[in-house]
């Protein structure tokens, strides 16, 4: 008996030692084809400077849809476009802001998603800004001057410096001598909205109902040369963003009675509903069909700039992470998905989607990847309040690079997420669904949503580094022998309620949007 235990003992330590040569030679393989064969830079650019911006419902989008179909294909992975849903057809063209008068420049700024166009000639008018009004009967007054002039509705900020260079170069008195004018202004000019009988989801309604030309706006992201680029929220004129600097003048000209004159030619069309879609890329387990590992990015953008770091760097991720897996590990025991998501951005529609429509997945899942919030290297991962979480990424994580890992924070069991992106579709079903959170590289402000969010802002190292990582996950995540566990941890009392916190809910998605 004694010399069976031992020889199964024996056995054991045996196999365990085969495994981990294997886990090894394999994560060297990964390591080589992803730093020296990395593809990123040539998806980056095919991505971010030849297709663009993929804002949901453009032919922009579809085209991205296409080429990353086609990309996969070229890697010999199945890939297609699965419809969800329609959305607001819309095409941006050209636009020209010139000030001519009282001077000629041409500015810099650029009409908002959906935004109506001007008439082929343009439009040429007068600037008004926002009169200060004691109630809503004096602004509706006001609002009987307005037809055909431009409108500026944002406040002007008293400095296009951002804190972090004013508290490098001021003096402490200046920059809290600036801190507090600003945060009064900003006060008055809140207070002042409130007193027109409108908010900001209201205001360019009332003037476009009013017969104002079209609608100038700034919204700063408190960076060098950074604004915040959304849609625009009227029916049949535009809303033009203009940079800090050039919005500035304008409404200091307005003001000081220079009568500014502009002239805008914005083009954009009109393209009515059309069809919207996730890209989904599927590589088949051998063993475990049936079970599942998703790498998830959003796939869409906002259109200020090409949508780099959101979600650029996140897609190429994925789609490398994807690559070196199929050349590395073609024949994995789970079945891989790549889910690239449309609409993410106005309320993660596609993944909600998916998880509504693809229920075999969302019951099979093995574990979800997603990554989406800059061009970082992932420096955090939490247990999304999964409540054995450790367990398994823990021995998942244990496989990769130290160069890696070490600079990686993890959270267990952490708190399910609740919104914010992709993953969070899947958390809701209970599901267990991890974000990849990277590094900032002051995504916030300069990046997140702008008008800077381009090519040129992604760090290749981070990202190479961001698709190892992913790989590997997948891949210990595919011949690991057990099923991970869905038990959920206790949620903590949430101290603002005194109620103890929920599980999230599943949300539907909008599968009609843009209306």
């Amino acid at each position: 008996m004694k010399k069976l235990m031992l020889s199964f003992i024996g056995t054991i330590i045996l196999f365990t030692a085969v495994q981990a040569q294997t886990v090894q030679s394999v994560v060297s393989e990964m390591e080589k084809e992803a730093y020296e064969n990395s593809h990123l830079e040539s998806l980056a650019h095919e991505l971010m400077d030849v297709v663009g911006p993929r804002l949901v419902g453009t032919p922009q989008m579809k085209k991205a849809h296409d080429w990353a179909v086609d990309t996969f294909s070229e890697w010999g992975i199945k890939a297609k476009n699965e419809e969800w849903g329609t959305w607001r057809g819309w095409e941006r063209g050209i636009c020209h802001i010139d000030l001519i008068s009282p001077r000629v420049v041409s500015l810099h700024g650029r009409q908002l998603a959906w935004s109506p166009g001007t008439p082929p000639g343009g439009i040429t008018a007068n600037i008004v800004t926002l009169p200060t009004v004691a109630d809503a009967d004096a602004f509706a007054e006001w609002l009987t001057g307005i037809k055909g002039k431009w409108v500026c509705i944002s406040m002007p900020q008293p400095t296009g410096r951002p804190d972090y260079n004013w508290e490098e170069f001021a003096t402490e008195t200046s920059f809290e001598k600036m801190k507090k004018e600003r945060e009064e202004q900003t006060q008055a000019w809140r207070q002042n909205i409130r007193n027109t009988g409108y908010n900001s989801r209201t205001l360019n309604q009332a003037l476009e109902e009013a017969g104002a030309a079209g609608i100038l706006q700034s919204r700063w992201s408190r960076a060098f040369g950074a604004n915040k680029i959304f849609g625009a929220n009227t029916k049949n004129i535009p809303v033009i963003d203009l940079s800090l600097e050039d919005y500035g003048m304008l409404y200091r000209m307005a003001v000081n009675g220079d009568k500014p004159k502009l002239r805008v030619v914005a083009e954009s069309k009109e393209l009515g509903r059309v069809p919207t879609f996730n890209t989904i890329a599927t590589i088949p387990g051998k063993e475990l069909p049936d079970e599942y590992i998703v790498l998830s990015a959003h796939f869409d953008s906002w259109d200020g700039g090409t949508g780099a770091t959101d979600n650029g760097t996140g897609t190429i991720t994925m789609m490398e992470a994807a690559r070196i897996l199929k050349k590395v590990y073609p024949n994995p025991k789970r079945t891989i998905i790549v889910g690239l998501w449309g609409s993410e951005e106005q309320g993660l529609n596609g993944s909600r989607a998916f998880v509504e429509d693809r229920e075999e997945v969302v019951k099979g899942l093995q574990a979800l990847f997603n990554q989406d919030n800059g061009t970082g290297r992932v420096v955090q991962i939490s247990g999304q309040g999964f409540l054995h979480a450790y367990d398994y990424l823990g021995r998942w994580l244990a496989a990769v690079p130290d160069t890696i890992t070490k600079h990686i924070e993890t959270t267990f069991p952490g708190s399910p997420g609740r919104g914010g992106s992709d993953y969070a579709s899947f958390v809701a079903k209970g599901a267990p669904a991890f974000s990849l959170s990277s590094l900032s590289w002051s995504y916030w402000n300069y990046t997140w949503h702008t008008n800077l969010d381009t090519y040129d802002k992604i760090v290749f190292d981070d990202v190479r580094n961001n698709a190892l990582l992913t790989a590997i996950l997948t891949y210990m995540a595919s011949e690991d022998p057990e099923r991970t566990s869905r038990e959920r941890a206790v949620l903590p009392v949430n101290p603002r309620t005194g109620q103890q916190r929920e599980w999230p809910s599943p949300r539907s998605p909008n599968r009609n949007g843009g209306q």
